[in-house]
């Protein structure tokens, strides 16, 4: 049977086929799926990368770095698209790693892990404390296009100076999030951690000691700035061959940006929530899809936004309605779901069907 990693290593392959597909002029669409292919292994080896990484670094700096780096990918991605002008893109982007990770990413790992065991629990607190920080980002994103609805005249630069501000207090809160979680209320989320380790490491400090020992960290600091220079290239080459592609695909940039790219650039985040849910694991895997909605709308977001500041690219935070009609809904059925701290397979089901509906309304949406 093939197994995740095998499935990784085989779609290398579309690596140098993207590249030979944009040289050799092999058409927008092939150079469109191919890179976006690629992205995928190299998404799951930069994850692979900073947990190595992280494991010699220890759990303070090791935590910010796993921290920083799990969502590099959209990052990577969604800043080409940016400095290309694609801002209706990068929007959607944001979006779209949003609801994945709260209706697609927690509803299978629900789902899967819900048939093989009856009833699952996980950290009820660290669930209302991570939907208390998604509340406070749907607010955040929320007001920039409530404020440009409701006033007449207001100008393109007032917009960005307002999103530009409310993007640093959410880099602020997403740093005291991380204090939080790693430092004052580590105990908290230790559940999750301990999963991370092996039963070997487990034992005695002379052990993990031993662990760390066992990793070459500069072959991993190696690995980890090749794949993220090979993401930077198959994001180049995805967003340069977008416009066309989706036009022959019949796509609109929408369903692109918020169905099509985040599960892309998730798809490796996708298998880790799944693979452990399903080894009964559910702190670990709810810590996966929650995390990585928080990191997009903490901190993707915001640095995108003064990114875009300080490149002289108008991004703001006024986001399409329809967008922020789907966030609040997938924000208020996964907290709706989690806040009990146990999870079945029928509440993965609604939870797929909700992305479903959403998914459907995003590919009929004219916009």
């Amino acid at each position: 049977m093939l197994d995740k990693n095998t499935l990784f290593f085989v779609l290398l392959v579309f690596i140098p086929i993207s590249i030979a597909a944009h040289f050799l002029e092999w058409g927008e669409t092939l150079v469109f799926i191919t890179a976006a292919l690629a992205i995928v292994p190299l998404a799951a080896f930069m994850g692979t990368a900073t947990e190595e990484i992280a494991v010699v670094l220890g759990p303070n700096l090791g935590g910010l770095l796993n921290a920083t780096f799990g969502n590099a990918t959209e990052l990577i991605l969604a800043f080409i698209a940016l400095k290309e002008g694609l801002l209706d893109v990068v929007k959607a982007t944001i979006a779209g790693s949003i609801i994945g990770n709260l209706l697609l990413v927690m509803g299978f790992a629900m789902l899967l892990g819900g048939l093989r065991f009856k009833e699952q629990t996980f950290q009820p607190i660290a669930a209302r404390m991570n939907a208390s920080s998604m509340n406070l980002a749907v607010i955040a994103i929320l007001l920039p296009t409530a404020v440009e609805y409701t006033s007449s005249g207001i100008g393109e630069k007032i917009l960005q100076q307002l999103s530009v501000a409310v993007a640093v207090v959410l880099i602020a809160v997403y740093g005291l999030t991380l204090l939080f979680s790693m430092k004052t209320h580590s105990y908290l989320y230790d559940v999750g951690v301990a999963e991370l380790e092996p039963e070997s490491a487990k034992e005695t400090p002379e052990t993990i000691e031993e662990l760390r020992s066992g990793i070459n960290i500069w072959f991993w600091i190696g690995v980890l700035l090749a794949v993220t220079i090979g993401v930077a290239v198959e994001s180049e080459l995805l967003v340069e061959s977008l416009e066309v592609a989706t036009s022959e695909l019949g796509l609109t940039e929408l369903f692109t940006g918020v169905i099509f790219l985040p599960i892309i650039g998730n798809a490796a985040e996708h298998a880790t929530a799944v693979t452990v849910a399903m080894k009964d694991k559910m702190d670990l895997s709810m810590s996966v899809a929650v995390g990585s909605s928080l990191q997009i709308a903490l901190f993707v977001a915001p640095v995108l936004v003064i990114a875009g500041w300080a490149i002289g690219q108008p991004m703001d935070l006024d986001f399409n309605p329809f967008e922020l009609v789907a966030v609040a809904v997938a924000v208020l059925t996964a907290n709706s779901i989690s806040s009990d701290g146990t999870s079945n397979w029928l509440e993965g089901t609604l939870l797929l069907a909700t992305y479903t509906v959403l998914g459907l309304a995003f590919y009929f949406h004219p916009v």
